[in-house]
């Protein structure tokens, strides 16, 4: 039986998220993966700009895959992100099972949400403010829309072993690691519950997205 996708499922609500999570535009640096590491600023401009030239539309899919792959990779906290999404449903997997979610799961956000980052490729980003939310590093931003409407974009950093990893992006009030948790769970319960169920959408949306049905 082929596992059922709920209707609004993240590649269609969550498109927006996933787009400004590494999209905003902002001056090419240039060099990949040399942002610096203390400044949690610095680190949301250059992720911000890796991401705008890797989604070029220009780019052959593989190569935009892979730089987004690596951006992805490289600056979010994607272990910890990972285990939030997935839940209480980690109870659910064998070591096996636990091992191919997270081998899916950076294939499953960069490609499923990837693909449609060239539209904010011309988006003006502005870094709007800096906080501290408890010992994490909060930094706002905005984009404008070409209708002038603003984009609020917020961005939760963690150290992890002397660098800032990004933990979370929310947009516009949309956390995108809730967003995939609450997706992740309605896919289990939606297929009677098998955690099985959940490896075979994200599969399906993958494939789904390499062959441009997204």
């Amino acid at each position: 039986m082929k596992p059922a996708s709920p209707p609004n499922s993240p590649s269609r609500r969550l498109l927006l998220s996933a787009g400004a999570t590494i999209s905003l535009a902002v001056p090419w640096i240039g060099t990949a993966l040399g942002a610096p590491a203390q400044d949690p600023r610095a680190v949301i401009a250059y992720v911000a700009a890796e991401g705008l030239a890797a989604a070029n539309p220009r780019l052959p899919p593989e190569q935009r895959y892979e730089r987004l792959r690596l951006l992805f990779s490289h600056y979010f906290d994607i272990g910890h992100i990972a285990a939030f999404a997935l839940g209480r449903y980690r109870l659910l997997a064998t070591p096996a099972q636990l091992q191919q979610y997270n081998e899916l799961y950076v294939s499953f956000t960069v490609e499923v949400y990837g693909r449609e980052l060239g539209q904010y490729a011309n988006l003006p980003l502005r870094i709007t403010g800096s906080r501290f939310y408890g010992e994490e590093p909060v930094v706002t931003t905005e984009v404008s829309r070409p209708d002038g409407s603003p984009v609020k974009i917020v961005w939760y950093l963690v150290d992890r072993h002397g660098r800032w990893k990004v933990s979370d992006v929310i947009i516009d009030g949309i956390s995108m690691k809730d967003s995939q948790r609450q997706y992740f769970a309605q896919w289990i319960e939606t297929n009677g519950g098998r955690f099985d169920a959940l490896l075979a959408v994200m599969r399906q949306e993958i494939a789904a997205s390499r062959q441009g049905a997204i």
